[in-house]
């Protein structure tokens, strides 16, 4: 018998309850990283570390405002405002509990990063939930983890 909740990929990511797009994501966890010292970064920061040009990260700052997410006046500062801020530190919990995942799983250094950009934007709370609570196992439970890298070596 054939299962039909099948979906594209395109319908899966539908957003029911974000109105934030991946790019948006990527651009306030970004923002979050970057004032977390001083409160407040700049459209030149902001577009260098995303690897973008100063006019496309003034676009989607101009957006995030217009959302209430933060604020933003032309050649000033960026500063989140308290949603923003809440929003960038789930993002930031996001990524970095995916991160730790990986690292879990003994998925190579230098590919860490890329691979963590590739899933974030793909997952569910709860998934990532069930992801915070495998790797907070994993380091409670050393041995299942040494267990697993010889596993691991010896199917090799």
């Amino acid at each position: 018998m054939y299962n039909n909740n099948f979906r594209t990929f395109s319908e899966y990511m539908k957003k029911e309850d974000n109105a934030l797009t991946a790019s948006m994501e990527d651009y306030l966890e970004m923002i979050y990283r970057l004032s977390m010292d001083t409160g407040f970064t700049r459209i030149h920061e902001l577009s260098y570390a995303l690897n973008v040009q100063p006019p496309s990260a003034t676009k989607m700052v101009q957006r995030l405002g217009e959302l209430g997410l933060l604020k933003y006046e032309k050649y000033g500062v960026i500063i989140l405002e308290e949603e923003g801020k809440k929003a960038g530190e789930a993002l930031i919990r996001r990524h970095n509990t995916i991160e730790d995942l990986l690292k879990v799983l003994g998925v190579a250094e230098r590919a860490i990063l890329a691979e963590t950009e590739k899933v974030e934007h793909t997952l569910s709370d709860e998934t990532i939930k069930c992801f915070e609570e495998y790797v907070d196992f994993i380091k409670k439970n050393p041995d299942v983890a040494t267990r697993f890298n010889a596993f691991r070596n010896s199917e090799g």
